[in-house]
């Protein structure tokens, strides 16, 4: 049960409970729970969303291909935008390949009707110009254009390698011209059609916390080919406003001082080695949002010693993630990990899925699963609100797209953030919907970061009890449940929090 559903005497009784704990936790110099498994501040949506300003990627970006780059855009109030986009031969941001500079006008239409606390947009592209930092750079862009009829009379337009001068500009497109050469390069700007701008507090170490501004655009499609004519319904990492960003961002401020002639080169950053530190809990920092409109939050637990792992995939119906829909519960085994041959930076591994819980948390998905038949999802029996059940012996649950066994060949990498708190990143999903179950389907970019909440993991090696979400009432029969969730009980203290600022 959301705690914000809870009744208002529940909510004094829980905090009450807590409060002892929390107050001698705290006068110890610690709170009893990491920080990074802290339930996120509630963040606000701005519709319609507010762009003015400059906004800047806060570390390397990785897109499908692999591509590597950091951005920096900035809008102004008459609709008019600059966008610069860096792209590097390498997965740290320190070797760049090439500047693009992307100029135009946006217009703001109206709220998405298929991608909820999205706004859809119009845009048009004025200009386009590109600056090579290599002839190796120059050298692959003639050799794409190469490919098509088009492209070779675009090809043409560029100089020779022998005559390649560093820091020239030259034109892509022009609207005034009517020339533009980005159809040959496969290149569109259509994360711009779909926008939102959501504020959120940042929690700080000693400090209070700050206000962050972030600004979400489409999703990138994972095949090159696709994206042309793809329009996003889900997002890719988000830029943060150079004014109001989490600190401390290095990165943030190396993008925003740079333009298409100088290039920001981000500090390095520790190296972790996965194959020892797959270990622990991990967490969505956030509310995901995926493609075909789908939002949830991630917890897993990976144990290293018997490389077992399992998974919570919370499913909800709004882009603040408090309206939950079902949860999947899955586990299984993980390969040792290698090294990524397309991915620098990246480890390849390969995930088996052997076991599943689904816990239906509304009416219509409890419906839907009753009105499926038995042998799809969980045998006989009824489904109800809150209770799971085990989809193991029906080899998963074909109503929810749950298949058993399952393979899946993973890409992972694990950073650092510049307050030394580990990420864990996992390969993102195909945009059409299907899984990764081939070696040629390996994700070569990533999903948002899960966030560790600590290093120790239970043993996997003895099968573990599963109660549902929600329990019975208390003996009295009272509206209060026995046991709330964790992340339940911290959203409601964030919210008392909140309300203290």
């Amino acid at each position: 049960m959301p705690a914000a559903m809870l009744p208002y005497a529940c909510v004094l009784v829980l905090l009450g409970a807590r409060t002892a704990e929390v107050a001698g936790m705290a006068r110890g110099g610690h709170l009893p729970w990491e920080p990074s498994c802290q339930q996120p501040l509630p963040h606000t949506a701005l519709l319609p969303p507010r762009l003015e300003g400059p906004w800047v990627s806060t570390g390397c970006e990785v897109r499908p291909g692999p591509e590597f780059l950091t951005r920096f855009y900035t809008f102004s109030a008459t609709r008019l935008f600059r966008a610069y986009q860096f792209y590097y031969w390498d997965p740290s941001c320190r070797q760049p390949a090439l500047s693009l500079l992307i100029k135009g006008s946006l217009r703001l239409r109206r709220a998405s009707w298929v991608t909820r606390g999205a706004t859809e947009a119009d845009y048009r592209l004025h200009k386009v110009g590109v600056v090579f930092h290599s002839r190796r750079a120059l050298l692959r862009v003639t050799g794409r254009l190469d490919r098509s009829r088009a492209g070779r009379a675009c090809a043409r337009q560029l100089p020779p390698a022998r005559s390649w001068l560093p820091g020239a500009l030259y034109e892509l497109l022009s609207a005034r011209a009517g020339r533009d050469c980005t159809a040959a390069l496969g290149f569109t700007m259509h994360e711009l059609s779909l926008v939102r701008v959501q504020r959120r507090l940042q929690p700080q170490p000693r400090a209070g916390p700050q206000l962050v501004e972030e600004l979400y655009l489409g999703d990138i499609h994972t095949d090159r080919a696709e994206r042309r004519h793809y329009r996003p319904t889900g997002y890719q990492r988000p830029l943060q406003s150079a004014l109001h960003h989490a600190r401390p961002c290095p990165a943030c401020v190396l993008i925003a001082r740079s333009d298409e002639h100088h290039p920001p080169v981000l500090p390095p950053r520790p190296a972790l080695r996965l194959r020892l530190r797959l270990r622990g809990r991990w967490v969505s920092a956030g509310c995901e949002v995926r493609p075909a409109v789908l939002f949830l939050t991630r917890r897993f637990t990976f144990h290293g010693h018997n490389r077992s792992w399992e998974g919570y995939y919370h499913h909800f119906s709004d882009p603040a993630c408090r309206q939950p829909t079902f949860t999947v519960y899955a586990a299984g085994r993980y390969t040792r990990g290698t090294p990524s041959a397309k991915v620098r930076g990246g480890t390849d591994l390969v995930f088996q899925v052997t076991r599943a819980h689904v816990t239906p948390m509304d009416q219509v998905t409890t419906a839907m699963l009753n009105f499926s038949e038995p042998s799809s999802c969980g045998g006989p029996g009824a489904w109800s609100l809150g209770t799971e059940r085990d989809v193991t012996a029906t080899n998963g649950c074909l109503p929810l797209g749950i298949r058993l066994p399952h393979v899946e060949y993973e890409l992972f990498k694990m950073e650092q953030d510049p307050l030394g708190q580990s990420l864990l990143f996992i390969g993102q999903r195909p945009t059409d919907g299907s899984s990764p179950d081939t070696p040629e389907k390996r994700p070569t970019s990533y999903q948002a970061p899960l966030v560790l909440c600590d290093g120790v993991a239970p043993d996997f090696s003895r099968p573990q009890p599963h109660r549902p979400l929600l329990q019975k009432p208390l003996g009295g029969g009272g509206p209060c449940p026995q046991g709330v969730p964790l992340h339940s009980l911290l959203l409601v203290v964030g919210l008392v929090f909140l309300q203290w600022l």
